[in-house]
């Protein structure tokens, strides 16, 4: 069997330029159909970052130089996908085929075509590479499972005598000092906004110094259900008589929490970064990364680039790769 980086590094190449060719295009709308949040330019830009932050051989190779893998005895490990962004649980499914082991995808509802997609593409490349959609009845020997808070009691009950990496819901923030150029603005812009808010590494809550809130401008091209998000917080905002900053597509609220709704962006106003320190680490399990060029963090995020993970920027902070080695 042809070496899995060779694969995972031939499937990079072979996903350029996804969308121009007419299979894929076809592949695009049919996903759009099958899920409403997502949109093409969404899927394209998700197959790109995954071509150029994850699927080179040269990122490969260094990334699992400090792991004793492939392993000596591979297990069948269970991964159920999320289905919020276009082929977000694929990064599971690259760590599981990686260290070694058999990767039985269970993939969301929400995207099964581009899941679908991808595993027949592997195997396309090499028939016994050892990744195949799961029958629901097979054994499995460890699970890693990502989904809502709901979702991950529920995987405890039923994956409890296995070993597990269960994720549950987060979000992200984004603390400025007041001094960021535009350029880290618009960027940031694109951390609140990219696939509609949806993705864990979303933006919803800014810490900024008191009366610092920047100027955000909007992408045009926003999901028509986010615009019926923004509208219906809207109104239930001016309903209350809460106060509200309108962003032309989307509410700003001053809370120190996350908003509760897609539509709305929650900020804060600090007099000292220490008060965002305290924050962030008594909510650590709420956070997945914080955008930030003002205090360290070990989650931190350019401007700009939470969006586009590497490799080794484990979410939730638990390395997938050590958790694989050990099965």
């Amino acid at each position: 069997m042809k070496d899995a980086i060779e694969v995972f590094a031939t499937l990079g190449q072979r996903l350029v330029g996804f969308g121009d060719d007419e299979r894929t295009a076809r592949l695009i709308n049919e996903a759009c159909r099958a899920n409403g949040w997502f949109t093409p330019h969404d899927i394209r830009r998700s197959v790109a970052t995954l071509t150029r932050d994850m699927l080179q051989r040269p990122l490969l190779e260094a990334w699992i130089a400090p792991y004793p893998i492939p392993v000596a005895t591979p297990r069948r490990v269970l991964v159920v996908m999320a289905g919020n962004i276009p082929l977000v649980g694929f990064f599971d499914l690259l760590c599981v085929a990686i260290a070694g082991h058999r990767c039985l995808v269970k993939p969301s509802s929400k995207d099964r075509l581009l899941v679908e997609y991808m595993v027949g593409a592997l195997r396309e490349m090499e028939p016994a590479f050892p990744v195949e959609i799961y029958d629901g009845t097979s054994p499995v020997d460890a699970v890693i499972a990502t989904g809502s808070d709901d979702a991950c009691r529920l995987f405890r009950s039923r994956y409890g005598g296995l070993p597990t990496l269960l994720r549950g819901s987060r979000q992200s923030v984004a603390v400025l000092s007041g001094r960021e150029s535009q350029r880290q603005i618009d960027a940031l812009a694109g951390d609140i906004w990219t696939y509609s808010g949806l993705g864990c590494r979303s933006v919803s809550l800014l810490f900024v110094p008191e009366g610092a809130l920047p100027e955000l401008h909007m992408p045009e091209d926003m999901n028509p259900k986010y615009r019926n998000d923004y509208l219906r917080s809207r109104a239930l905002l001016t309903m209350t008589g809460r106060p509200f900053v309108d962003l032309g597509g989307a509410v700003a609220v001053e809370q120190r929490a996350f908003p509760a709704s897609l539509g709305c962006v929650a900020y804060s106003c600090y007099r000292d970064l220490g008060e965002v320190v305290a924050w962030l680490a008594g909510h650590d399990a709420e956070v997945q990364c914080v955008v930030t060029e003002c205090l360290p963090h070990p989650r931190r995020a350019a401007f700009g680039c939470a969006q586009s993970p590497a490799l080794a920027d484990w979410p939730d902070q638990r390395d997938v790769l050590a958790f694989l080695a050990t099965l």
